[in-house]
């Protein structure tokens, strides 16, 4: 089987894949582990929603699988060492989100700015405007350049934080944003958006180091994976007073239950990753991730470019240079 698609997409893109290729259409196996695994073995690409783990176990039911697909925004669920191990290709549309994410981040930052009053100099309650803001950016995502743009026109000032990349790196000139440690880019900014790509190396790196010298009445919007925060110590930082709001759009099972320290605060804000969930995102990604995959499917293993055909009564050359005298 060419393609075994689990996660749903858009009628055109499942037309166009129809035909090209032996594919099946089965939403039902994301509930069901078991089914799943026994489906993959004659599985060159699949397809897979982020309810759906690959791991080391689930790839080795797969032994001719080449590809997996995300059409949604994320890694989370896939063991990208496995993969890479495995030599199996982790296809994702990495900017086909990257204009909905920053449209939801900067209509977060407005919404917590006017929405959570801070005291002015005349003692009055008032909201703040993003324009006078200095924004810190945390990972240099592709999400990040079209809130770079886009805050442009605003007239905020942007300094960003990307712990896999130099503070000499080119891309921090190239899209005005000044390079900063991770503390100094809290303790000056007045609104943090998160979008820094998760790795395990990365858990909890926004936790008791770090937190407890965000700027006074920061906000703070993340759409990146919750593990990149300490509970604890955001716990603190809400309740203390440190920081005015956070807006997470990620938010890992539980984390919100009776005894964890995230549990009952007002001034959080919780979305079911929303932020790259859009009609247009959703086809941009789509077609990336399809079209991707259509061209690992349509190489030729160098195994059946090197077999030649022979019969009986034809002589056979297999030499691939003339036999040396």
């Amino acid at each position: 089987m060419d393609l075994l698609i689990i996660e749903p997409l858009e009628a055109e893109v499942m037309q166009w894949l129809e035909m090209r290729y032996a594919l099946r259409y089965a939403p039902e196996l994301a509930a069901d582990p078991r089914a799943l695994r026994q489906a993959l073995y004659n599985v060159r690409s699949m397809i897979v929603p982020p309810s759906v783990t690959i791991d080391a176990q689930t790839l080795h039911y797969a032994p001719v699988l080449r590809a997996v697909g995300r059409v949604s925004a994320g890694a989370e669920n896939i063991d990208l060492d496995a993969c890479a191990r495995a030599r199996v290709e982790v296809v994702r549309g990495l900017t086909a989100t990257a204009q909905a994410e920053a449209e939801f981040m900067i209509g977060a930052l407005l919404s917590l700015l006017r929405r959570v009053p801070v005291v002015g100099s005349d003692g009055m309650l008032v909201g703040r405007e993003l324009g006078a803001a200095t924004v810190g950016l945390v990972g240099m995502a592709p999400a990040a350049r079209s809130m770079a743009q886009m805050l442009a026109g605003f007239g905020s000032k942007l300094v960003g934080y990307d712990p896999a990349l130099h503070a000499t790196d080119s891309v921090f000139e190239r899209w005005r944003v000044k390079p900063l440690g991770l503390r100094e880019l809290l303790e000056q900014s007045d609104a943090v958006c998160v979008q820094l790509n998760y790795f395990s190396r990365y858990h909890g790196l926004l936790g008791e180091r770090f937190l407890p010298f965000c700027k006074p009445n920061q906000v703070i919007v993340s759409i990146a994976h919750s593990g990149l925060f300490d509970e604890a110590a955001l716990a603190e930082a809400l309740t203390g007073g440190r920081v005015a709001a956070a807006w997470l759009d990620s938010l890992e099972p539980g984390a919100l239950d009776q005894g964890r320290a995230l549990h009952g605060i007002e001034n959080l804000q919780i979305t079911p990753r929303v932020a790259s969930t859009t009609r247009e995102s959703r086809l941009r990604s789509a077609w990336a991730v399809v079209k991707r995959i259509d061209e690992l499917l349509s190489v030729v293993p160098a195994s059946a470019r090197a077999f030649k055909a022979t019969a009986p009564s034809v002589p056979a050359d297999l030499a691939v240079e003339p036999l040396s005298p």
